[in-house]
């Protein structure tokens, strides 16, 4: 039975603070190393290696950083790998009291570092895992110099098992990954493809929102109905399946993975008959839904768009370019169904790289012909969708469609007050006066 203590869509299910947390190399130099804030940053005089955006934060990280500071100063000026501080600053706190800290997860419950499962035996047997962790011993035998501080084998693979399958990216408000955390409560939450659960961030906190009602009290949570995604969701169920085996070490069975249908449609073709929108099998010989005949060259100039797409992207992964996409585009439209995964992809590299070069009525076309993928894969409450809408809005409002800003705004707004709540800076700082500005000017 329902009560009106039940999770509803929009609740802040859990808030919590990070165990361990470290800013990722590349932005050291322009994000604050302890709240993370993108802002003119001073390096710490001893260390050299990490910046403060003001002698308030520097304070804060002192207790921590303090041991970490001769360290980082051996290996200056050399940058050291993310997952090697990581490390070293889970050593640090274990080290000093921090196997007592406690996560909660409900009133009562709690997680403790040692609770985290650790994968011990198949990273054990996981070449790739040892040959990473043969490297980052070597870094840290070279920072902390005392063996004494670096945990034995076992122990080290133990530690960092527990790293590399709880650990979750810290994101910024534009979704980019700026950091990496440990967190101890909200490692109970486990993975589903269809989640009903988002994890977002205000600056080093994690929030966990519910992007759908859940039938469970909000007074006496059950964890085992609450869903977060460990994955990006834009990909095939076997690219899924094979990146949560890989990296996570379980075989994923949830209803989007297990689904024939859901797999066919993700790399379908379009129907040769431009009059009907069916998903089409490019191994059928006809259309299940008008009886259209599947072309040799239909099937060929499928294969071809798909292979070429595929291989494309995978060269984009750092940086896409915007001719490159048009032509992929180009191949992909008499081929390729518009809710395929490849092109939606595409369209998405596109609209990006539109926008880094200042091509608005291009980002403009790529974005809207993006939203109906994005509500497919990432769902209604997703805010990869909503900040598409802000994205959107954002261009059309610096383009004067003042009419279509505004709805986009609004639905920016009904999507992200969900997933991130809505007192959330993203929402307070940026959405809100944007949206009245563009109000505002429709009586001028």
């Amino acid at each position: 039975m329902k009560t009106n203590k039940t999770v509803k869509r929009g609740d802040r299910i859990l808030s919590e603070s990070p165990f361990v947390y470290a800013l990722r190399s590349q932005y050291r130099k322009e994000r604050c190393d302890n709240c993370l804030a993108s802002a003119k940053v001073m390096k710490c005089s001893n260390c050299n290696y990490v910046y403060y955006c003001n002698r308030a934060c520097q304070m804060e990280a002192w207790p921590l950083h303090r041991l970490e500071c001769t360290f980082l100063k051996r290996i200056f000026p050399r940058s050291v790998p993310d997952a090697a501080r990581m490390l070293c600053r889970i050593i640090i706190k274990l080290n000093n009291g921090g196997d007592m800290e406690k996560g909660y997860y409900t009133a009562t419950c709690f997680r403790k570092f040692r609770d985290l499962m650790s994968h011990y035996q198949e990273i054990k047997h996981d070449p790739r895992r040892l040959e990473h962790l043969e490297s980052l011993h070597a870094v840290l035998c070279e920072m902390m110099q005392d063996t004494a501080s670096v945990p034995n084998q076992s122990e080290l693979l133990t530690i960092y098992g527990r790293l590399i399958t709880n650990g979750f990216n810290i994101l910024d408000a534009e979704m980019n990954s700026i950091a990496t955390a440990i967190f101890l409560g909200v490692s109970v939450t486990d993975h589903s493809c269809k989640p009903n659960a988002v994890a977002t961030f205000e600056g080093t906190t994690l929030h966990i929102q519910a992007t759908e009602d859940i039938d469970i009290d909000r007074d006496c949570l059950d964890w085992s109905k609450i869903f977060i995604s460990y994955i990006e969701l834009l990909n095939t169920s076997e690219l899924r399946r094979k990146q949560l085996k890989e990296n996570y070490y379980f075989l994923c069975t949830c209803s989007k993975c297990i689904d024939p249908q859901e797999t066919m449609e993700m790399e379908a073709a379009c129907c040769p008959n431009r009059k009907c929108k069916a998903f089409v099998d490019i191994n059928l010989n006809n259309c299940t839904a008008c009886d259209a005949g599947i072309s040799p060259r239909h099937r060929k100039g499928f294969t071809e768009a798909m292979e070429l797409s595929k291989h494309q992207l995978n060269n984009m992964k750092d940086v896409a370019y915007l001719d490159v996409c048009k032509f992929l585009l180009n191949k992909q439209e008499e081929f390729l169904h518009p809710l395929n995964c490849w092109y939606v992809k595409t369209l998405d590299a596109a609209f990006e790289a539109a926008i880094d070069v200042g091509k608005w009525k291009e980002a403009l076309e790529y974005g809207k012909k993006l939203l109906p993928g994005f509500r497919r894969y990432y769902g209604d409450w997703n805010p990869l969708l909503g900040l598409l809408y802000l994205k959107l809005a954002k261009i059309q409002h610096h383009e004067s469609y003042i009419k279509e800003c505004i709805e986009n705004f609004q639905e920016a707004r009904k999507i992200l007050e969900v997933t991130h709540g809505k007192e959330h800076s993203l929402i307070q700082n940026q959405l809100k006066p944007l949206l009245v500005q563009a109000l505002a000017e429709t009586t001028d």
